[in-house]
């Protein structure tokens, strides 16, 4: 009886210094069960929504749908909102986010990120007509911005450039603005830069002047070095290739950063 137990606690002893000697692989678990559970929020058009025949549809919903074809999986979608993309994946709901997940240090604490797969890019845009080419061509100009957001924080720490910003409730509002003549200028993502034209096609609007660039990433639980190796082994393939430049160009009207198209 005592060898036995001597013989169990040795085997546990053993087990707590290679904890992840026990551990499933999470690859393994997804090609045994010839499904992935993707987190995808579909209420951020265009990168996620659900069109009229109550289909998912958006940028990372065809991201999604790509990578299980290539990886010949079944796909579910794990619908979530921004509050619980990570908790999908800790938790073991889903197991990957491509759910316009920005690549931050406090996120990256908690769980892994891939190679960018695509990019959120903030700009202030303005009329085409308006030969606007950088920051000083904005001195003294006023621009719309939704309240609160980054690019209202951004635009506000600003003293030295002589900017003027209008503030507005909602994004929806801020457009409604250059939409009908309010305003000239706006702060926010290029990709509702570039919907106001088809809004209005007298006032086309463009980016004019790049505030920030956020890496979009595919997110997974941590240490697990297997699944992580081919993701980026894919994204790697589909930037070069040229079809995850396409599904952005599609839905939000503008090319990936050069830099990350290769």
């Amino acid at each position: 009886m005592k060898r036995l137990i001597l013989a169990a606690l040795a085997t546990v002893c053993i087990g707590s210094l290679h904890p992840g000697a026990a551990r499933a692989d999470l690859l393994d678990d997804i090609m045994k069960a010839k499904k992935i559970r993707i987190a995808t929020d579909l209420a951020i058009p265009p990168s996620g929504m659900i069109d009229s025949n109550l289909q998912p549809t958006g940028s990372d919903v065809e991201t999604a749908q790509l990578l299980a074809k290539d990886w010949g999986l079944e796909l579910e979608f794990v619908q979530t909102t921004g509050a619980t993309r990570i908790p999908n994946v800790q938790t073991g709901k889903a197991d990957i986010i491509i759910s316009t997940l920005s690549v931050t240090p406090d996120r990256a604490k908690v769980i892994d990120f891939t190679k960018p797969y695509a990019a959120l890019q903030s700009v202030v845009g303005g009329l085409k007509s308006l030969p606007v080419k950088d920051w000083p061509d904005l001195k003294g100009k006023t621009i719309a911005v939704s309240r609160g957001t980054t690019q209202d924080q951004v635009l506000s720490n600003m003293k030295d450039r002589d900017l003027q910003i209008a503030r507005y409730d909602d994004d929806a509002t801020m457009v409604t603005a250059a939409v009908t003549g309010q305003a000239d200028f706006i702060a926010t993502s290029a990709t509702i830069v570039n919907q106001i034209g088809v809004k209005n096609p007298a006032r086309p609007f463009e980016p004019k002047v790049l505030i920030q660039t956020f890496d979009l990433a595919v997110g997974l639980r941590k240490n697990e070095p297997r699944l992580m190796e081919k993701l980026n082994a894919w994204i790697e393939t589909n930037l070069k290739n040229g079809k995850l430049n396409a599904i952005y160009k599609k839905f939000h009207g503008s090319e990936l950063p050069q830099e990350m198209r290769g």
